[in-house]
């Protein structure tokens, strides 16, 4: 087994190009379930502390009203309704829609382009252990690393793949060929290989992230890190005439330390690689999210959430000044409290004194952050696209039904690029898997 140092580079610094992509969604992310109190901010003495720890420094609760969460799952169960309307999915038990689920891994995939913009699969013809097929596949983009292109459509993409993640079982089981000088070569292979790069342990906890699965060269514990690179490569082709340059997509599987355990030609009728890749809105080679234009106003509401809630309890609620000189012989400030409190009570005080007993409450109302927060809420569903009729909401009983399909089409145009665009990732998915199995 030769080593390709060179082509793991190229690799490498093509995933490390994405730093600032992955590093968005991951602040994406974290806004949309519900974590909005962790960026990082000036705490006014020249240091850098969590936005939630500088609010309880000041006496403050950082509180969430999370909207992000609720119009994802808007646009995510809009889809499925049309999808389900359109019979979009074979449901048929042998069908390569049921084997892979298309319906709900679809529905995550479209979850995860709201909020990265980035949607990608791999489409490959394989045996598993649940059947032997066309496989379809949610790639995870911090596993995954693409050439910088600017074409939507992708075409100007030369150098493309992902890392896995196997145990050693599967490691030899894939590519120890019934070989035992194969599997000699692959145990000496990842045995000498950096402690990072071979993690063995059980502490692995389910349903949160952890920080080696964001690490190009560190596996999760108890797996071995394995890289599938696919290039477009020149190819000769002799006539009488004249020598053609033509491209054609090969794959590596490569070890850590570059080896290459396993190359060949694209085996798919398609030619190509087995990834499809939609990223939005790719102007300019940029991706921007759903997601990315609503931060500034799930932050400003959240600001004003605290800010009311502040207001509520610093606020004087039915605050009674007593005058000490009302106070009749024998009475105390703590009976004056006891008896305000108590319904139907009698509190005695002395007429002598000029001065009479009021209470105090304050009208926190007339403070505008009531009227900000609306105007916030409003700002939201108009920078989404998320009309009251997409959300189910203030629908007239007296509407019949073709004028509220007719308002929810109209509803929708400002949805409709990003629908639509999610649409042509799915087409293109459609197409790849019915051209996946082998010339």
């Amino acid at each position: 087994m030769q080593k390709d140092i060179n082509l793991l580079s190229r690799a490498y610094q093509a995933w490390t190009a994405a730093d600032a992509f992955r590093a968005s969604r991951d602040r994406y992310k974290r806004y949309t379930y519900g974590d909005q109190w962790s960026d990082y901010v000036d705490d006014h003495n020249g240091g850098m502390v969590r936005e939630a720890d500088l609010l309880l420094r000041k006496g403050r609760r950082p509180l969430t009203n999370n909207l992000l969460r609720q119009l994802v799952k808007t646009i995510v169960g809009r889809y499925r309704n049309t999808a389900i309307e359109r019979k979009t999915y074979d449901d048929s038990p042998d069908s390569m829609h049921s084997r892979n689920q298309c319906a709900d891994i679809d529905a995550r995939m479209l979850e995860e382009f709201i909020i990265s913009g980035a949607a990608i699969q791999r489409v490959s013809a394989e045996r598993r252990p649940s059947g032997n097929g066309i496989w379809i596949d949610n790639i995870d983009p911090r596993s995954f690393f693409v050439n910088r292109f600017t074409d939507p459509r992708g075409l100007d993409i030369e150098l493309i793949g992902m890392w896995h993640d196997f145990t050693p079982a599967e490691i030899n089981a894939r590519f120890g060929f019934r070989s035992p000088n194969r599997l000699r070569e692959i145990q000496s292979i990842y045995s000498g290989l950096p402690a990072d790069a071979l993690r063995l342990g059980t502490d692995d906890r389910i349903g949160v992230s952890t920080p080696g699965e964001a690490s190009f060269f560190t596996p999760p514990s108890g797996k071995c890190r394995i890289y599938e690179i696919w290039t477009l490569d020149p190819s000769e082709h002799r006539n009488r005439l004249r020598i053609d340059i033509r491209f054609k997509w090969r794959c590596r599987w490569m070890a850590p330390d570059g080896t290459v355990l396993h190359s060949f030609d694209t085996p798919y009728a398609h030619g190509s690689h087995p990834f499809v890749v939609k990223l939005y809105p790719l102007i300019d080679g940029e991706i921007h999210s759903f997601i990315e234009d609503l931060l500034d106003q799930q932050r400003t509401i959240n600001r004003l959430v605290v800010l009311i809630d502040t207001m509520m309890a610093t606020a004087a609620k039915g605050t009674l000044l007593y005058p000490v000189k009302r106070l009749p012989a024998g009475t105390s400030i703590d009976d004056v409290a006891r008896l305000w409190a108590a319904p139907d009570s009698v509190i005695p005080f002395d007429m002598s004194s000029g001065d009479m007993p009021q209470q105090v409450v304050t009208n926190t109302a007339e403070s505008g952050a009531y009227q900000a927060l609306s105007l916030q809420f409003k700002l939201i569903n108009e920078i989404s696209g998320m009309s009251d009729t997409i959300m189910g909401r203030n629908v007239s009983p007296s509407t019949g039904a073709a004028l509220y399909e007719s308002q929810l089409r109209n509803a929708t145009v400002g949805l409709t690029d990003l629908l639509d665009t999610f649409s042509t990732f799915i087409n293109d998915r459609e197409l790849k898997a019915r051209t996946t199995l082998r010339n």
